[in-house]
C-alpha cells in the first residue's frame, strides 16, 4: 500500500479521501454532509492509502498543540476491511508524528472501532458520547 498526504483541499488525495469519507459516512451511516466535510478541511493534513491506485483508507490529522493531535475522519473502504489498511495507515501515521514531535495522539472512536483501536494501542479515556447520532468513545495513545 502506498500512502500519500496533503493539506491542499484541490489536491486529488484530498479529492480521493473526501470520496472515501462520502462512502462510508454519508452513504452507508447516513452521516448528514454538511457534519462529516467541516471547517476543519483547510485545517488538516488528509492521508490516503493506495492500493493499486485504488484509495482504500484515509484518515486526517488536526494538530491540537505543538505535541497533541487528533486522528479524525478514518475510513477503510467497504470491500477493503479487515485486511490490514486501517492499522497500517494509523501506523504510518504515528511515525510521522513521532519524527515530528508529537508525543500524544488522541480520536474519538465510533463504540464499534473501540476494539480496533484497542489492538493498536489506544485506551479510552471518558464517558461515550455521541457524535452524528453515533456512540463514540475518546481514546488516547502515548508516541
Amino acid at each position: 500500500m502506498n500512502i500519500y498526504h496533503t493539506k491542499n483541499i484541490h489536491d486529488s488525495i484530498y479529492q480521493d479521501a473526501l470520496a472515501l469519507r462520502k462512502a462510508v459516512f454519508i452513504l452507508e451511516q447516513q452521516v448528514p454532509a454538511d457534519l462529516e466535510i467541516d471547517d476543519l478541511e483547510a485545517k488538516t493534513i488528509h492521508f490516503v492509502g493506495y492500493q493499486q491506485d485504488e484509495a482504500i483508507v484515509t484518515a486526517r490529522i488536526l494538530p491540537l498543540s505543538e505535541t497533541k493531535a487528533k486522528l479524525q475522519r478514518m475510513a477503510v473502504k467497504k470491500s477493503a476491511r479487515s485486511q490490514g489498511a486501517g492499522a497500517k495507515l494509523i501506523g504510518f501515521i504515528e511515525d510521522r508524528l513521532r519524527q515530528q514531535g508529537f508525543t500524544t495522539i488522541t480520536l474519538g472512536a465510533q463504540l464499534s472501532a473501540k476494539g480496533f483501536y484497542e489492538r493498536l494501542g489506544y485506551s479510552a479515556d471518558g464517558p461515550i458520547f455521541l457524535d452524528a447520532g453515533i456512540e463514540h468513545v475518546t481514546m488516547e495513545k502515548r508516541l
